[in-house]
């Protein structure tokens, strides 16, 4: 569907996660102000204006509302030796880890200005990622009944969500140059026959994690249509 929403990119680099929870919070309460006002009186002058932040998080392991704890195969005490921490958190799906190397991204998306529906909403963001893979020469794969990416049977890109007033936070982890044995101390996202794998893997050589951000942005910007206004390195609303 064509789209006018322009989105502003910040890239906040290395956070870690619940600071980054809290950013989100904060992205989302502005959109929804501003949705709410707009709404309360159409002459307002607001610009449609919608958010993907971008960052790398130190070792941690998210666990969403839906997961099953058991999924995590490490105590308090081996997590200290790995200097990971563990989240339980109020997105969709089950448990994933995140650490340097892997691209995070959060679209703050009020789907008003898109289709306002989860199940679209989640196979354009796959649509992105299997884009991005293309361009490296694979071929990304959907797996029925499951949510994210796939290269040949292994899983390259996780997806969780949450949804208030149709505008979005959380989102993807792309694994582009992660260290890969973090997760062999978890069942990842629950799935217990399905192997993990990175960008960096498959290409059998390191690649540049900025340049698969802006290609994630490009692939992001045709699938949804918008217009990507401002890239930055900071959030000024978050330093209010």
């Amino acid at each position: 569907m064509e789209n006018k929403a322009k989105v502003v990119v910040a890239d906040l680099g290395l956070v870690p996660y619940k600071k980054a929870w809290d950013y989100q919070k904060v992205v989302q309460k502005k959109l929804i102000d501003e949705k709410l006002l707009r709404r309360n009186d159409p002459d307002a002058s607001l610009d449609a204006t919608d958010y993907l932040l971008y960052v790398e998080h130190p070792h941690v392991y998210t666990l969403g509302k839906s997961g099953d704890s058991a999924n995590l195969l490490k105590n308090e005490e081996q997590l200290k030796h790995l200097n990971a921490e563990f989240v339980v958190i109020d997105r969709g799906g089950d448990i994933t880890y995140h650490g340097p190397g892997q691209i995070v991204g959060y679209p703050i998306f009020d789907l008003d200005r898109y289709d306002t529906d989860l199940h679209i909403y989640l196979r354009n963001l796959e649509e992105a990622m299997i884009l991005v893979l293309d361009q490296y020469g694979f071929k990304g794969e959907r797996i029925k009944g499951m949510t994210g990416v796939w290269v040949n049977g292994a899983k390259i890109c996780a997806m969780g969500i949450k949804c208030s007033r149709w505008v979005t936070m959380h989102g993807f982890a792309f694994n582009v140059d992660t260290d890969m044995s973090y997760f062999s101390h978890i069942v990842p996202c629950g799935i217990t026959d399905k192997a993990v794998c990175s960008l960096s893997q498959l290409l059998g050589k390191a690649v540049a994690i900025e340049e698969v951000k802006n290609r994630i942005s490009e692939s992001l910007a045709k699938v949804f249509g918008f217009n990507i206004i401002e890239r930055r390195t900071s959030l000024r609303i978050l330093d209010q």
